[in-house]
């Protein structure tokens, strides 16, 4: 019975055997074994198989994994959060721009781009607010333009070109993101998005006023289908189109188109040329865009 299992695991070893014996060199003939060197050494073995099989099921995970590895399609939407403020007295061009994604979004083909994402652009332009003393001089804008490069997450890089389509301060993104109440016996609240859509916190879906679905409250976030809105300011007005795919919109309406809570601030440029370069600006006063500031941006077609 002993002399069958040597023979087991004998030949079980040769099937697995991948490298020579550490204590063999090279030209020698193998030292003879008895059964239990040859089960600690046949366990040695079976270890190393085992880690291998899971290192090449770790390594097809990653590969079907979402690794930003590919362009996003045109009109995707990323609603973002400014990590640090943007001062136009002390900005330079080329100083470099954060921003975190808010919620999951998710591409037509399922794959995700995780909550907490980092966008990384750059100034393009800045101009502080300088006076014209000159009798009845008309006073120029102060001005930042910002150009948003590359998606990024670790090692994983998505060169983009975006445009903003909505934009809001830092007290209306704050005030977008959690539900307000109506007194003391409204114990759910209503969430007001950007650009005026209400919901409580326990609807799966948003309604409009006349009770058609234009949005879904899920989990890792809100998602909607964009709706056909305008713009129009000081400096330029534009034209937000319709999605017929559903988008990751997060603290926004589906209408949300311009500038909101910004006190005389206007989109002099939006970035929709394909330049990928949007220009915030405003008159009397240095241009700022603080940190907790949002945007909805959209990838733009390609030139």
């Amino acid at each position: 019975m002993q002399s069958r299992q040597s023979e087991h695991l004998r030949q079980t070893s040769e099937f697995l055997k991948v490298t020579p014996w550490s204590d063999r060199d090279v030209g020698d003939e193998p030292t003879p074994r008895g059964p239990l060197e040859m089960q600690k050494i046949l366990a040695l073995k079976l270890g190393a198989l085992v880690l291998g099989t899971l290192n090449l099921a770790l390594c097809a995970s990653a590969a079907s994994a979402p690794a930003l590895s590919q362009s996003l399609p045109q009109s995707t939407a990323i609603p973002v959060r400014f990590d640090h403020s943007v001062d136009a007295k002390d900005a330079k061009a080329g100083d470099t721009i954060i921003a975190k994604t808010m919620q999951v979004i998710v591409l037509p083909g399922g794959e995700t781009i995780a909550k907490g994402t980092t966008i990384v652009g750059h100034v393009v332009a800045v101009q502080a607010f300088q006076f014209d003393p000159a009798p009845y001089a008309h006073q120029k804008p102060s001005l930042i333009s910002i150009r948003f490069d590359k998606l990024q997450n670790g090692n994983s890089v998505i060169p983009v070109n975006l445009s903003v389509r909505a934009i809001a301060s830092t007290i209306d993104s704050d005030k977008a993101a959690r539900p307000h109440y109506l007194d003391e016996t409204d114990r759910v609240g209503t969430i007001t998005l950007i650009g005026g859509t209400e919901f409580t916190p326990r609807d799966k879906m948003i309604q409009a006023d006349n009770g058609d679905a234009i949005g879904y409250n899920r989990k890792n976030g809100v998602f909607a289908r964009l709706t056909s809105s305008g713009y129009s300011g000081p400096g330029a007005s534009f034209h937000c189109e319709g999605t017929e795919s559903e988008q990751s919109v997060a603290i926004y309406s589906p209408n949300a188109c311009g500038v909101y809570g910004f006190d005389g601030d206007y989109l002099a440029d939006n970035g929709r040329d394909g330049s990928g370069t949007f220009t915030l600006a405003v008159r009397g006063r240095s241009e700022k865009l603080y940190a907790g500031s949002t945007a909805l941006l959209q990838v733009n077609g390609a030139k």
